[in-house]
């Protein structure tokens, strides 16, 4: 608890210190930054994070950022059950609680970004999938993430919303698993997140429909309370939630939060 705590007076000092910093919002640490720094982040963050990465390294040398991105409930179990890191970015608010709850985190987290999902199918759209209901026709392999995984919470919501009860032929563990089975044609259809289906270019066809508004995802970010380096862990927080991270995710797609 102590450790948690001695956290939590390192990470308010260097957010008052960036909230003084100047117009941008970005951290300006009044101590040293530098170190190893391991991020838990949500799959779906790959693109922007790996951009913010070489960003935050060359403003501060010394630093070296290690990402380990997977699904956030399943970087949340295995928080749990001890595997040391710095930081948790989560794809929603549901995973971030989880890890609070469990005394994982110092501090309060950080929105920084929401998502929404969209339909993607194999290039030039081959089944016409036109609607959300579309997905529901006999015969259309359709593969969605995990009701626990974030994407696949959204896609339950949607359903509610929509009235319409899916039957995939596959739940996914992650949003990038369901993207490389529509892109690599092992599925007809898919929901993944705007941002994942932009990164995909013409590897997919996007098919946005307007139940998606019913199931916006935001992003928390927190530093994490046993992982050592909490002075690096609370800037690259801090980086991530000022001008430079919020420029470079509205790049890749995401919206604010």
């Amino acid at each position: 608890m102590r450790r948690r705590e001695a956290v939590v007076v390192v990470l308010s000092a260097l957010m008052l210190a960036a909230c003084g910093s100047g117009g941008d919002g970005d951290p300006a640490p009044a101590t040293a930054v530098t170190g190893e720094l391991t991020v838990f982040a949500a799959a779906s963050l790959q693109v922007p994070f790996r951009e913010i990465e070489v960003r935050f390294e060359a403003e501060n040398p010394g630093t070296d950022v290690v990402f380990d991105f997977a699904g956030s409930a399943d970087l949340v179990a295995r928080l749990s059950q001890g595997a040391p890191a710095n930081v948790f970015a989560s794809a929603d608010t549901a995973n971030m609680t989880r890890a609070v709850d469990a005394g994982l985190v110092a501090g309060e987290p950080v929105n920084f970004a929401a998502n929404t999902l969209t339909i993607v199918t194999e290039p030039g759209n081959p089944e016409d999938v036109q609607t959300f209901a579309d997905l529901s026709r006999p015969g259309l392999d359709v593969v969605v993430c995990a009701p626990q995984v974030p994407c696949g919470a959204a896609a339950a919501r949607v359903e509610d919303v929509a009235g319409v009860t899916l039957e995939p032929v596959s739940e996914e563990s992650s949003v990038t698993d369901v993207l490389g089975k529509v892109a690599t044609g092992q599925a007809d259809a898919g929901l993944v997140y705007v941002t994942d289906a932009l990164r995909a270019g013409d590897d997919v066809t996007a098919v946005p429909f307007p139940e998606s508004a019913a199931a916006v995802n935001t992003y928390p970010v927190a530093v994490l309370a046993e992982g050592a380096n909490p002075v690096t862990a609370a800037a690259f927080v801090a980086y991530v939630t000022g001008a430079e991270g919020r420029r470079i995710l509205a790049e890749k797609g995401f919206a604010a939060p």
